[in-house]
């Protein structure tokens, strides 16, 4: 399969007739350069979950075995110490929470007085040995963002696995009675992404219609929904490549570029540190093995260098710029 080696990958994504570096060059951006200010640290602690969802960039399954030493984590600590403009620690995997450092990040970032987010499954905080989960993030008052492709069980079950829809409803329903999505010390974020071959629409209006259906249906509430589109990456990119569907994929990406996203995209404001220490552009990089050479791991971090840095690119890129953007936090504009 593709997705089995990141370099498999990259052939795939350098066939565009204009390459996003090229396109981003036109748009008055050449080369691709991180803003001055990086505010956000996120870490991928692991590709360990207890769920193996169709479109999940990272290849997370409950098999892998791949996670962050304790000496990784104690060093991106000081990095996050060192840095003053870093003012959140965002936390993805794989399922964060099943990861031996998880709280150790948690606790140590409130400590030095940043935001934590927490990309949470939802099916982990009922998964037998998981019990401890909830109340630990309501006690740390973390930040929760949470995967919940669409408020209907067939369309979240077929991309997500059968059985998850139920499971999510039951974790939504536990955060709300902790206090996420109904107090703004305990913010929870639902994410949209489309379950098939079409950009992710209006944020507003999808959170609109997510918090009706949801509150009509299981009396659920949250704060507000990322919509975001699909990367043609690891699984996602080796299920269009087996249907012959890359190509038309690519152009619904291609013909929505949109340089009005290019200021707000998450490559530009944020450090991406993968379970080994190595550093990266973005999450979507970091499994494509695309390492940031000339500061690569956080053992030699230096700042400057890294704020110097030219952004590598390829036309899975165009995923980010596609009609209204797509970020971690959702819509760039």
């Amino acid at each position: 399969m593709i997705r089995s080696n990141p370099a498999d990958q990259i052939p795939f994504l350098t066939t565009q007739s204009v390459s996003f570096a090229d396109r981003v060059a036109q748009a008055g951006y050449h080369p691709l350069k991180p803003a001055k200010d990086i505010r956000i640290l996120q870490l991928n602690v692991g590709k360990w979950c207890n769920q193996a969802c169709r479109h999940c960039h990272v290849d997370a399954s409950p098999i892998r075995t791949e996670t962050m030493p304790e000496s990784v984590a104690r060093q991106c600590m000081e990095l996050a110490a060192s840095i003053p403009s870093i003012d959140t620690v965002d936390l993805t995997g794989g399922a964060p929470e099943g990861h031996a450092v998880f709280q150790y990040l948690v606790t140590e970032s409130k400590r030095l007085g940043k935001k934590v987010i927490d990309r949470c499954n939802l099916t982990i905080l009922s998964e037998p040995g998981f019990e401890w989960v909830s109340p630990f993030l309501a006690d740390h008052e973390v930040e929760i963002v949470a995967s919940l492709p669409h408020f209907s069980q067939s369309r979240t079950d077929q991309q997500r696995g059968l059985g998850v829809f139920d499971r999510s409803v039951t974790g939504l329903k536990r955060l709300n009675e902790l206090g996420y999505g109904r107090s703004p010390k305990h913010p929870l974020y639902l994410v949209y992404n489309p379950t098939g071959l079409f950009l992710a629409g209006n944020q507003g209006e999808l959170e609109r219609e997510y918090k009706t259906e949801l509150k009509r249906r299981f009396d659920i509430e949250f704060t507000g929904l990322y919509a975001l589109n699909n990367l043609p990456v690891s699984r996602f990119l080796d299920s269009l490549v087996r249907a012959g569907k890359l190509e038309d994929y690519m152009e619904v990406l291609t013909t929505n570029f949109n340089p009005g996203t290019i200021d707000g995209l998450m490559c530009r404001h944020q450090i991406s540190v993968g379970y080994d220490g190595s550093v990266y552009d973005c999450d979507f990089n970091q499994m494509l093995e695309l390492k940031v050479a000339i500061t690569p791991t956080v053992f030699d971090f230096d700042p400057d260098l890294f704020t110097q840095r030219t952004i590598m690119t390829y036309d899975h890129c165009y995923g980010c710029t596609a009609g209204a953007g797509s970020s971690c936090g959702g819509s760039i504009q």
